[in-house]
């Protein structure tokens, strides 16, 4: 083993070296060792020819800042860039924040009422000591999602008190309509548990892979890595109002007459933006993921967001994840209006496989997260994934809530174990549909009951959902704990004609 010291005007660089190989330990700089690679690269050094090894060596490797992966660091077919853990090696941020939990103590306590006009929620009045603490916030349990509300005020009318709110917050909890508390549901009103968080910010982004629309990022696998320890910041700023899979809204608002040409019943407007991931994939090709552990993360765990093909996450690990544990393609996120029917957005993730992973107790913070969510995607392979422990949502493909053609197609989610969802919120399946999409597949999957969720609002929470205009699909050879699952045992809003259930 050579051992190589390269001084730069502004950067020492102390990691071991090799044929083909970087070694970095504990304490000495990953973004070093990458840069010695790409040096490699540009030069069309021979320690290049089969690959490039950047091999963490067991223990902490602490991140202050992301690592950027760019096009320049791309590898190619015979010549990949592999990053390989070996002996436990961690890439690991802060521990997250804590959240102390005031009121009730256990549990969730139902609303009283809620006010739009006002623009305030009427709760049962919490102790004295619970009045007079600074920093709380409230968490809202909205039927499908969550919304988290920093409180502004709150004033005592004998055994109810009412609470406002700050903004941005306050103004989109009231003026979209859906999701919302419930009040007067068909199991009682919505719920809310009031808490103080740790005031301060954490390292969010351990790693972001970003190419462009013209020079995508290529031929990078990640390998036996440990990704552990980051915050979830936005609440601690802005709140967290969520129109779906832990989507947060940016603003939104009721039709005043309800209708649009594409969608005659719609009533609502919104335009959100993508939580933030620990690890994220951006424009990007033959990128992958194998036997990696993701845990401890929030927002969303690994997040393959647009300009994606054949790329793999294959035999991985996540539990106790903040948010979506495996997030991929695009959401029609700011600047566009999510309920529009997009038609190019699909081709955007294409070819992407997600097979062998095992993923427990993912949304824990944002109950309205999901374990997979995929959006505007086509030619899909959810496979072979063992999911439990969730509260909304197992899998979950397609965005839009459209009837129309929007290139999302050839989608298959096969052979899937999902058990243990829906803990917390309901309108949810353990794989879950939205949209036209055809060609198709849901087969042989193991899916188990819904959980009896304890603040539920109503009983929609099926195995599988074939939410709104859910179109395209071929379903057959799926079971539950019971037997063959029955078409009766599948929940749907709004179907369209060319759904197939095979005995």
């Amino acid at each position: 083993m050579n051992r190589l010291v390269l001084i730069l005007p502004t950067l020492l660089l102390a990691v071991s070296t090799w044929a083909g190989n970087i070694t970095v330990r504990p304490g000495e700089s990953l973004h070093d060792a990458l840069r010695q690679a790409r040096e490699w690269r540009r030069t069309n050094d021979a320690r290049c020819a089969g690959g490039i090894n950047i091999v963490l060596q067991g223990g902490q490797h602490l991140m202050s800042e992301p690592l950027l992966i760019r096009p320049e660091d791309s590898g190619t077919a015979t010549s990949p860039t592999i990053i390989r853990g070996t002996d436990g090696a961690i890439l690991c941020g802060d521990i997250p924040q804590q959240h102390t939990q005031l009121f009730p103590k256990e549990g969730m306590e139902r609303l009283i009422g809620f006010d739009v006009t006002r623009r305030t929620i009427t709760i049962p009045t919490p102790p004295k000591g619970v009045l007079r603490e600074k920093n709380l916030e409230m968490v809202v349990h909205q039927r499908w999602a969550i919304a988290i509300l920093r409180v502004k005020e709150m004033q005592v009318r004998g055994n109810e008190t009412d609470v406002t709110f700050l903004e941005p917050e306050s103004r989109l909890e009231f003026e979209h309509p859906w999701p919302q508390p419930v009040i007067g549901g068909e199991k009682g009103n919505s719920s809310f548990l009031l808490r103080t968080t740790e005031q301060r910010d954490g390292i969010e982004q351990l790693v972001v892979v970003e190419g462009t629309e013209e020079t995508l990022v290529r031929y990078v696998t990640f390998e036996n890595v440990q990704f552990a320890n980051t915050c979830w910041n936005r609440p601690l700023h802005k709140g967290h109002v969520t129109l779906q899979g832990g989507f947060p809204i940016l603003d939104a608002y009721q039709l005043q007459q309800e209708g649009l040409p594409w969608a005659a019943t719609l009533e609502n407007q919104a335009w959100v933006e993508r939580p933030v991931a620990a690890v994220s994939v951006g424009w990007a090709e033959h990128v992958d993921f194998r036997q990696c552990t993701f845990t401890h993360l929030a927002s969303t765990a690994l997040d393959y967001t647009i300009g994606i093909s054949d790329c793999t996450i294959e035999g991985n690990t996540f539990a106790h994840i903040g948010g979506t544990a495996i997030l991929a393609g695009s959401f029609a996120e700011h600047p566009r209006e999510v309920h529009r029917p997009y038609g190019h957005l699909a081709r955007l993730c294409q070819r992407l496989s997600i097979s062998g992973n095992h993923i427990s107790e993912a949304a824990t913070e944002d109950w309205g997260a999901v374990a997979i969510g995929c959006g505007y995607v086509r030619d899909l392979t959810i496979d072979n994934n063992d999911v439990s422990d969730v509260n909304y949502s197992g899998i979950c493909v397609g965005w839009g809530w459209t009837p129309l053609y929007t290139g999302m197609e050839h989608n298959r989610v096969t052979n899937n174990r999902v058990t243990n969802y829906a803990r917390q919120l309901y309108d949810t399946g353990g794989i879950y549909t939205l949209s036209n999409q055809p060609q198709s597949v849901i087969a042989n999957n193991y899916i188990g009951a819904p959980v009896k969720a304890p603040y539920a609002t109503n009983d929609r929470a099926f195995r599988i959902y074939l939410d709104a205009e859910t179109d395209g699909y071929t379903i057959q050879g799926n079971t539950t704990e019971e037997g063959a699952l029955r078409r009766e045992d599948i929940g749907d809003n709004h179907p369209g004609p060319s759904l197939r259930f095979v005995e």
